[in-house]
């Protein structure tokens, strides 16, 4: 049978792992579409048909065909469509979108960036890469702050805004980020790991194309 979505997405991009893992854990199977960032395909014109802004990841919703981006959007309009992980009110729907919103003001700039540079592709002065090391640990503490004395970031259980910013951090030590200090966080994490459906980067998205009757 068909399934509902199709991802396209790229295995080592946090983005895309965060929306692999969602739907991993709605238990919902997709089909795998590999984006190869390093050969351009997001700047293709066929992709840039569905992704107006050439990034990964995408998620076509097969049920009206339409072409859904930017990964905390795609986490929302999961939440919605599929009643998981949304949180349990309104009040509760808008802290999770501040969650997202602040992660990619001030923790995922940060943390890709430093990331970019120990992989080198991309490069700063170090001054500048300092600038990003350090605003990227000010917000790692700044929310093993907030997660002080709480399992989750919004009410009493996981939401969207636990899974967006697991995917950020899930690659954070790549970037030289030790979140081994960091107690609260690192607890938040096992707690992530530990749920039902959980899959790590390298077992959530493959390197390849892999649709699911094929499977």
């Amino acid at each position: 049978m068909t399934p509902r979505f199709e991802l396209h997405a790229m295995a080592r991009s946090g983005p895309s792992y965060a929306v692999g893992l969602m739907l991993m854990l709605c238990r919902e199977p997709f089909d795998y579409r590999h984006v190869d960032l390093y050969k351009g395909e997001h700047r293709a014109p066929a992709y840039m048909e569905k992704n107006r802004f050439g990034v990964v990841p995408t998620l076509i919703d097969r049920t009206d065909g339409h072409s859904y981006v930017q990964s905390a959007s795609i986490l929302q309009y999961l939440a919605e469509v599929l009643g998981k992980f949304g949180g349990g009110d309104a009040k509760q729907r808008a802290e999770a979108r501040e969650w997202l919103f602040w992660c990619w003001d001030r923790l995922a700039p940060n943390l890709y960036r430093s990331r970019g540079m120990r992989l080198g592709f991309r490069q700063f002065s170090f001054d500048t890469a300092h600038m990003y090391f350090n605003e990227g640990s000010s917000a790692l503490k700044f929310l093993d702050e907030q997660l002080a004395g709480r399992e989750w970031l919004v009410g009493s259980g996981m939401t969207v805004a636990d899974i967006g910013l697991y995917g950020v951090i899930a690659f954070a030590s790549i970037g030289g980020f030790d979140v081994s200090q960091l107690p609260n966080v690192l607890g938040w994490m096992k707690r992530i790991e530990a749920q039902p459906g959980f899959a790590a980067p390298q077992n959530c998205l493959p390197g390849e194309s892999k649709l699911v009757a094929a499977a």
